[in-house]
């Protein structure tokens, strides 16, 4: 493993305490909120499957500058820059669930057949929710390609069991430097467990991708916070930002662990990156927003709400190729380091 630039101890800071991870500025649920959630649901309406047909199979290696982003489902991007292939959150199970028989199972194809992949060369891990680390997907990953993996602090030894080498785990404000990447471990608002036991035993994370092209940014998964502010200070000149806008409903309770599309937007809006492609949406019905709820309250925001720079919807299987000089046109001055 290499190790972080950054000289913070991990596993002491702002954000643990006797062993758990929180959120600093958020106030903690308990297990009356959820009690209370699951006894009163009202969930919105899903489509039981959804017929895609996978996208075309993207290019091995993109040279260059060129930064070309794939759509696979949820929060699954496939990012190609500098003769590198990573992903985000890789997930082509069928359910995201502690059991192959139950728990949320997929409303849509993923957008890429996993054998259609290229090379990989790096994953990048939010947290450790089924839906964001599927065991099933991680493992064909690792025995396929043997990437490297970045992950937030605790995951380290299930990824090495998972057969995983080379594992870079770090803390929120940690750096490590990667193939002419800086690979920059920066705060999210949520939570971890993969069981009743575990709740915050590891940590949760955004990530921000640094190189001479520019700078690229994974939210994960996230609440809405005042971090958004410190990550805009420490990181001018975003090229691209990923961005969730699901899993919202009821605001009372997910509200601090899932932004809404309209906090999404002010995300961008204080980020002010080149362009932001939205995520977590579509595809695993997670909480009680209906299929459709989080495009169409994204759409509507963004048509009474100016922005300087493209906040975009991808289809699953869709690519979208950002080229520096045509960026450098679009971008306003504001957004300059």
């Amino acid at each position: 493993m290499t190790m972080p630039t950054h000289n913070r101890s991990p596993w002491r800071g702002p954000h643990v305490r006797r062993g758990r991870f929180y959120n600093p500025d958020t106030p903690k649920q308990n297990f009356s909120s959820f009690l209370r959630w699951v006894t009163q649901r009202k969930p919105g309406p899903w489509e039981k499957f959804r017929k895609t047909d996978p996208g075309p199979r993207p290019p091995d290696r993109v040279e260059g500058d060129t930064l070309h982003v794939t759509f696979v489902n949820h929060s699954t991007f496939l990012l190609q820059t500098m003769g590198l292939n990573l992903l985000t959150d890789p997930v082509w199970s069928e359910r995201v669930s502690p059991v192959s028989f139950a728990g949320p199972r997929r409303h849509r194809a993923p957008g890429l057949n996993f054998e259609d992949l290229p090379p990989i060369d790096a994953i990048l891990l939010s947290h450790n929710h089924y839906d964001h680390c599927d065991y099933a997907t991680l493992r064909q990953l690792a025995q396929r390609f043997a990437p490297a993996i970045f992950c937030p602090l605790g995951l380290q030894q299930a990824l090495r069991k998972l057969g995983f080498e080379r594992i870079h785990e770090l803390d929120w404000w940690q750096s490590t430097e990667w193939n002419g990447l800086q690979m920059h471990c920066v705060p999210a608002q949520h939570f971890s467990a993969r069981g009743p036991f575990d709740r915050n035993r590891t940590l949760w994370c955004g990530w921000m991708m640094r190189s001479t092209c520019g700078k690229i940014y994974f939210a994960g998964d996230t609440g809405f916070g005042g971090f958004f502010e410190e990550i805009a200070a420490d990181f001018r000149n975003i090229r691209m930002a990923l961005l969730p806008i699901g899993a919202y409903e009821p605001e009372w309770f997910m509200g601090p662990i899932h932004m809404t599309p309209e906090q999404a937007v002010e995300a961008h809006r204080i980020l002010r990156p080149h362009m932001s492609i939205a995520t977590h949406f579509g595809t695993f019905s997670l909480a009680d927003d209906g299929e459709f709820a989080p495009l169409q309250r994204l759409h509507a925001k963004l048509a009474t709400t100016p922005v300087a720079t493209p906040f975009v919807v991808l289809r699953e299987g869709e690519s979208h190729t950002l080229q520096p000089a045509t960026e450098a046109a679009a971008v306003s001055a504001t957004t300059q380091d």
